[in-house]
């Protein structure tokens, strides 16, 4: 069996610099969030889907169209509402009289980069008809199996579920999201450059792409060859076995929360240049893959179990 090139032996110098110049560009247009950014790149670059939660107005949707702008891939945007169908966004059979027979007409889903605006305003019927297409890249209209372009990356907005008109999002949904994040309110430099500066949807609107669909599935493939030690996976392993042990846990994670652990693990690790997984780079992640998949019990907030069980599991466990 042939060995499997690192990541070093895949990246051209090209590439890496194309990745870079990207965060650097997404940077300039949703100021003062580079955790947040580097997130939603580890996202793309495991093959996951982003979901961003917070208050109306703090930047979600410009995050989204920043990275759409920037990726190069073909875009489109759905705005959730109570009255929206899964035909609305998966498509429908239409009948041609001309032609005597039905003819689909494609949704909005497929495309590359698919903009779920405002999810948990639709009702649950709605938000799961984007079940299949995010865990399978694909969709099963009429007794037909359609594939989704590749890649594939939906990015959903959504408000606290304690706003009116939402629909908290159910556990399989939730569960079809690699990172969940927030964007938090701007730091007092970035807020007042943002209100002394230029529009940020007309900046969006001069930006450049800087990657396309085949470079980014190049460099999704390369996150595949990021090294996982014994030892890494033994601490990711624990994390999991705490979470199920942890008091204030009425559900634990999951083996799939565990393999999208190491996934988002990899990918923060390439965005870093590194080959090989660290512990460094699974405490980064574990928060954004736990906190929306953690069941608390009574009120306790899922992020304070996340970090009670990062706090809890030794490196060496």
């Amino acid at each position: 069996m042939s060995a499997i090139p690192a990541p070093a032996q895949i990246l051209t110098d090209d590439l890496r610099h194309a990745l870079r110049r990207a965060q650097d560009q997404v940077n300039t247009l949703v100021l003062g969030k580079p955790l947040q950014v580097r997130l939603a790149f580890v996202a793309l670059l495991a093959g996951g889907h982003l979901l961003i939660e917070d208050l109306p107005g703090l930047g979600k949707t410009t995050l989204a169209h920043a990275l759409a702008a920037t990726l190069g891939l073909d875009f489109k945007r759905v705005q959730f509402t109570s009255d929206l169908l899964p035909s609305d966004i998966l498509g429908v059979s239409v009948y041609e009289a001309q032609n005597r027979r039905f003819e689909f007409h494609p949704g909005p889903v497929f495309t590359h980069v698919l903009l779920a605006d405002e999810i948990n305003r639709a009702p649950p019927r709605t938000q799961s008809a984007l079940l299949e297409a995010m865990a399978e890249h694909q969709v099963s209209i009429d007794g037909q199996t359609r594939p989704l372009p590749d890649p594939f990356f939906v990015i959903a907005t959504q408000n606290p579920v304690d706003l009116s008109g939402t629909y908290p999002l159910p556990d399989s949904q939730l569960d079809r999201f690699l990172l969940r994040m927030a964007l938090g309110y701007p730091d007092p430099t970035a807020e007042r450059t943002l209100l002394a500066g230029t529009d940020r949807r007309d900046l969006i609107a001069t930006v450049s792409p800087l990657l396309d669909a085949p470079r980014i599935l190049a460099l999704q493939r390369a996150v595949q060859t990021v090294h996982t030690s014994d030892a890494l996976l033994d601490y990711v392993q624990a994390l999991l076995a705490r979470s199920r042990s942890q008091p204030g846990v009425r559900v634990g994670l999951s083996p799939r929360a565990g393999l999208a652990l190491l996934r988002a693990a990899r990918a923060h690790a390439l965005l870093l240049g590194r080959a090989h997984v660290l512990p460094e780079d699974v405490q980064a992640l574990f928060p954004a893959v736990a906190e929306h998949r953690l069941v608390a019990e009574s009120d306790t907030h899922p992020a304070d179990l996340a970090r009670a069980i990062v706090q809890a599991v030794p490196v060496d466990a």
